[in-house]
């Protein structure tokens, strides 16, 4: 921060200073020379107000700080920053749904805008499936497996002293009762996530267009464009009743 406002020739640094620097180390330098067609930016849209929705409406989730579908470092073509509101050191078996549910948020939203999917969501489906894997191999979420856990402690390979450190300890059939349960847990995240964009699927219209043309919404302007939206839908139910 105190370097971009030098640069400037500011003589103090303030909170542009400190907004362009967070996004620099979040997502990478800016890429305004990165083009991308009418239909790229259209999805990458739609995507990241995906994420966003989902990180607004569940009970758990961090709030949004801000979107982007500004192109940035190596290949970060958006991207969707959620800030916590206080130091976290648990998370419950709730807040691990809720935030995978945040991760399919953007391949979801293409889905169902586009009905077809892109390869922009390949990191999120690796970090979702690695929640649901953890669910259930190592903090004994599932409630079909019970309270037990698959997964060895990892120790760097140069202290591990047991040849057979690393082999699975448990047999063929619980390994597919183990990918069966993660699966489950991400299927089940996709159709809470698909019923909750088709249910706001206006308002996912209103933020993603309103995002093409900005190219950038601020948390607060994400949340004033909710609460337009279900002010126009309260008014719109008051309508049908009285008619």
């Amino acid at each position: 921060s105190a370097l971009l406002a030098a640069r400037k020739g500011k003589p103090s640094v303030t909170m542009a200073e400190f907004e362009e620097a967070i996004d620099r180390v979040v997502a990478g330098l800016e890429k305004k020379k990165r083009v991308m067609s009418k239909k790229e930016k259209e999805i990458v849209a739609y995507h990241e107000t995906g994420h966003a929705l989902m990180a607004e409406f569940l009970d758990t989730t961090d709030p949004v700080h801000k979107i982007s579908i500004i192109p940035r470092g190596i290949a970060a073509l958006g991207y969707t920053l959620q800030l916590p509101t206080e130091d976290r050191y648990l998370m419950t078996r709730q807040e691990l749904l809720d935030r995978l549910c945040v991760l399919l948020g953007g391949r979801v939203a293409e889905e169902v805008v586009f009905g077809e999917i892109s390869t922009g969501a390949h990191n999120d489906l690796a970090r979702s499936t690695d929640i649901a894997k953890s669910m259930v191999k190592e903090y004994g979420m599932s409630d079909k497996l019970g309270y037990v856990t698959f997964e060895s402690e990892r120790r760097p390979l140069f202290l591990d002293l047991n040849p057979g450190f690393g082999s699975k300890d448990y047999s063929e059939e619980t390994a597919k009762e183990i990918d069966n349960e993660v699966k489950r847990i991400v299927d089940e995240s996709y159709n809470r996530v698909k019923n909750l964009l088709n249910e706001k699927r206006a308002l996912l219209e209103k933020v993603a267009q309103t995002l093409l043309e900005k190219e950038t919404i601020e948390g607060e302007q994400l949340r004033s464009l909710i609460k337009e939206d279900a002010g126009e839908h309260e008014t719109n139910q008051h309508r049908e009743e009285t008619d």
